[in-house]
């Protein structure tokens, strides 16, 4: 049995249909079971994660667990699930995290990941880590927008990342969670070439047939957004500073670890674009 937390996530949701494809015994944990939509066959638990109980329950009889804890300063979540995990004599556990944890020029979002980060690699599991790049699927935020014919907004200008398509960070996580190949290894999960948002709206453009204008948010616009979103001070202080890190282009890093984990070069862009264009286009 393998446990997926976050069930309901990007990630979550494509790694269950992924190990579900494979005929694997899948469980999904969510705070609201009611509303999860997942293959036949796969077991929907709920639980929020300050649940012990039944976070514990969620893990009785589980061999590998992935997990996609609480993203945020103060979060203690994910010691929390790998102490459950312990407890309930689960063998293999893959973190799901974020490029550039650990790097003291990231600032102090760099260092969020990192409690969980630790706690799993002291835990005596099998562990492996993931620390993906920007993911493809943040397009969609504009999607509302590009449907309007309205310009869509930047907050990283013209600083490039190594997008990543949630396909492939997905299949990572498949390898990682039935094999013990994968154990003890941290992995950079980027797509094949660093793409500025502005890079990304001319992807977009190219295949709608249409200019995809772009505008640039200060930093005030910026985190006027976030706190209307009801987003806390101190998160978006740390998010503004990794906003700061990617517009001065420290973030375009490539790596070759999808190629290595999984035998083929990263999904580009282009083709998740190919992939999602109806979500673009006029209703």
């Amino acid at each position: 049995m393998i446990l997926v937390t976050g069930a309901t996530g990007t990630i979550g949701s494509e790694l269950i249909r992924q190990l579900a494809q494979r005929g694997e015994q899948v469980r999904a944990l969510t705070r609201n079971p009611g509303a999860a939509t997942v293959p036949d066959g796969v077991e929907v638990v709920g639980g929020d994660y300050a649940d012990r109980d039944a976070v514990a329950a969620a893990m009785a009889g589980v061999d590998a667990v992935f997990l996609v804890g609480v993203f945020g300063p103060h979060s203690n979540a994910d010691p929390g699930l790998v102490a459950a995990a312990r407890a309930a004599g689960v063998r293999r556990a893959v973190k799901l995290s974020a490029i550039g944890t650990g790097d003291p020029e990231l600032g102090w979002i760099g260092t969020w990941h990192e409690p969980g980060e630790r706690a799993l690699r002291d835990s005596g599991l099998e562990w492996t880590v993931l620390r993906p790049s920007a993911f493809a699927t943040n397009s969609l935020a504009w999607a509302d927008d590009i449907r309007h014919g309205k310009p869509v907004p930047s907050r990283t200008w013209t600083g490039a990342q190594g997008v990543v398509d949630p396909q492939d960070i997905a299949a990572v996580a498949v390898r990682a969670l039935v094999s013990d190949a994968h154990t003890g290894h941290t992995y950079t999960l980027t797509g094949p070439e660093a793409l500025s948002e502005y890079d990304q709206a001319a992807v977009l453009g190219s295949a709608l047939g249409r200019p995809v204008e772009v505008v640039d948010l200060t930093d005030d616009e910026v985190r006027a957004r976030m706190a209307t979103a009801g987003l806390p001070a101190d998160y978006i202080d740390g998010v503004q500073q990794g906003t700061a890190f990617i517009r001065d282009g420290r973030n375009a890093t490539l790596t070759d670890d999808v190629q290595a984990v999984l035998g083929r070069a990263p999904r580009t862009y282009t083709q998740w674009v190919a992939d999602h264009l109806s979500a673009f286009t006029a209703n």
